[in-house]
């Protein structure tokens, strides 16, 4: 018998990749083309096999199934209305409280109860939906560019400390769960998640280690990398700025292909030992490229057949977008999911459109989702202090998937198969069109967040509590803060950092030391919540927070500045957050001193209480 030819192999893996791809597509087309009917078998389905569930029998509704029923008994509730619930569970209560179905863990919310984290129950089949979710985002990409199986992403991804409730359940970031579930750690070779970091080097709980293990291989595999990217933009450009301080060490452990002394774990170094080889011609590529002035281009330099970014750029993120497209010549920025603590949502079927029109399809099999319409005062979301708890009348204004108005904005609501009903997850959407049946959104602002750097979200009274805290160390000295706002600095810093304005009045004689001013920072940070904090001792991502010090007079040119903008001089504020740039260099211009946090705020892994 001839000998095949060698390409034989090649193309079957090719068809057989085509056909997955068809097939996933396939499965968009019917879900969006059925988006209703999907939607009334998902609730049927939660509804039934919840129905003697404590919290639904509560309602009234146990063993009723229909939409009707469900819209007529359910109130929309916020977390703090299941709060106690969920301490239960975390305590140790074994009974149907919420699912049927066990509480294998829970996920820990970037948003703030209190000042800590949200625990969102889940159940172990969350994962098969996750799992589905990242299943369809290659084959939709894969329309817009081609050959993305030839080669490998150079993704950095990392896990996050962990923790376990008084009756031994893990509480952990949704990612962690993921890269630590045999979903990721025993997946099946695939062309689409064949990445440059092997799972040791992303499992490493050390950051630095991490981080520095990753880049090693990224570079060590330049020439396969086709694409790039992290979850969030401002990781990404943490990595570049990881690779711009420590690039001589890389180049050198590529040159001699031993890994530094300071990866010190054991599964890592082995790891990376089995991707990193002497190559001197390689360590004199990087130290050529990295050691010239600019870093423009840096990522299409390193890598050079990389075709995208992948990150997410989309509500805070977006302030990113300038440094990435210096860092890397302009290559698209691709969103390709939307997802959260509380469920994964849906996935951008237009991956290369540019960062201002990304929209998301929902997948009506995810979860059941429902619409609260958002109100405007003179054409501005009311996004800001939405009111927790919903009248009669706005409970019956809930819109279904396949009801929602093009151009209109919402705040979503999702009932899930891990025991959440008619829960509000705090995002607010714009409908921007439609894939058959299911509309499509862009995401506007999650509600109430004035500040975030990274996974941090602060909100405007949790900053004024804060804020309160830190003036205590001003009264010895008979001062005042008269007026202040903030920001978050991410061009002038990497990590990116909190920034506060301040005005003083000065009624003491005595010089205010700068010591002081730096408790003050420190204060602040200690009133700020468990997510803050954990970015700024365990991540890494976030910078010291800074106190500017304003001439006095500095916010009447700022209410000055508004009116001439056309605001109402008897409805102004002062605002609480400022991102306008001619705003910021405003206030920049009118800075007469500057102090910085002198250490990190107190953080550990845990949770102060368990409802208890």
């Amino acid at each position: 018998m001839p000998e095949a030819p060698k390409n034989v192999a090649f193309e079957v893996t090719d068809q057989i990749l085509a056909e997955k791809n068809k097939k996933k597509l396939q499965f968009i087309e019917d879900v969006t083309a059925n988006a209703d009917a999907v939607q009334r078998r998902v609730l049927e389905e939660i509804l039934t096999r919840n129905a003697d569930v404590e919290y639904l029998k509560r309602h009234g509704l146990g063993g009723r199934t229909d939409r009707g029923s469900f819209k007529r008994l359910m109130p929309v509730i916020t977390y703090e209305d299941i709060q106690t619930d969920i301490n239960r569970i975390a305590n140790g209560d074994t009974s149907p409280i919420l699912s049927s179905k066990p509480v294998s863990e829970f996920l820990t919310s970037s948003g703030t109860s209190g000042g800590e984290r949200k625990l969102m129950p889940t159940i172990e089949e969350e994962l098969d939906r996750r799992s589905l979710l990242y299943s369809l985002l290659m084959p939709v990409m894969s329309q817009f560019v081609p050959g993305l199986d030839e080669g490998k992403g150079m993704y950095f991804l990392f896990i996050k400390s962990e923790s376990k409730t008084p009756s031994g359940l893990l509480a952990r970031p949704v990612l962690t769960s993921y890269y630590k579930s045999s979903h990721f750690k025993e997946r099946p070779f695939d062309p689409y998640t064949n990445y440059t970091s092997p799972n040791e080097t992303i499992l490493c709980p050390d950051s630095y280690q991490s981080m520095y293990s990753q880049m090693l291989c990224g570079l060590c595999q330049h020439n396969e990398v086709l694409r790039v990217g992290a979850v969030f933009a401002s990781g990404f450009i943490r990595a570049i700025k990881f690779l711009e301080k420590h690039w001589p060490e890389l180049a050198r452990d590529i040159r001699t292909g031993t890994v530094s002394a300071q990866i010190t774990d054991p599964s890592v170094r082995e790891a990376v030992g089995k991707i990193l080889k002497p190559n001197p011609k390689l360590a004199d590529f990087v130290e050529d490229e990295c050691g010239k002035e600019s870093w423009q281009g840096i990522i299409t330099r390193l890598w050079p057949n990389t075709k995208y970014v992948d990150v997410i750029v989309t509500g805070t993120m977006s302030q990113y977008i300038p440094t990435l497209d210096y860092y890397s010549n302009g290559l698209p920025l691709v969103c390709t999911m939307y997802a959260s603590s509380e469920c994964y949502f849906g996935v951008n079927l237009r991956p290369l459109c540019k960062p201002s029109e990304v929209s998301y399809t929902l997948i009506p099999t995810m979860a059941y989702f429902e619409f609260l319409p958002v109100h405007k005062n003179n054409g501005v979301t009311n996004s800001i202090n939405v009111p927790k708890s919903l009248t009669e009348k706005e409970q019956k204004e809930l819109a279904d998937l396949v009801d929602v108005k093009l151009g209109h904005e919402y705040e979503l609501v999702v009932t899930t198969y891990a025991g959440l009903y008619r829960y509000r997850v705090g995002d607010v959407l714009r409908v921007t069109g439609f894939k058959n049946n299911a509309p499509q959104f862009s995401f506007i602002c999650r509600k109430n967040v004035v500040l975030s750097i990274d996974s941090d979200k602060t909100d405007e009274v949790e900053l004024q509590n804060a804020v309160k805290n830190a003036v205590t160390h001003l009264v010895p000295f008979d001062a005042t803060l008269s007026e202040y706002t903030s920001y978050a600095d991410t061009t002038t810093s990497v990590p990116g950092h909190y920034v506060l304005f301040w005005e003083l009045t000065l009624k003491g004689k005595t010089p205010i030391p700068p010591s002081v001013f730096e408790d003050c920072c420190l204060t602040i940070e200690e009133s700020l919540n468990s997510v803050y904090r954990q970015g700024r001792v365990s991540d890494r991502s976030i910078g010291p927070l800074e106190i500017k010090i304003v001439e006095q007079g500095t916010f009447d040119k700022l209410m000055d500045y508004a009116i001439s903008l056309g605001a109402s001089i008897n409805q102004y504020k002062t605002p609480r957050c400022v991102k306008f740039a001619p705003i910021v260099e405003l206030l920049n211009s009118r800075v007469v001193s500057c102090y910085f946090s002198p250490k990190s705020p107190k953080w550990a892994p845990g949770y102060k209480q368990w409802g208890q």
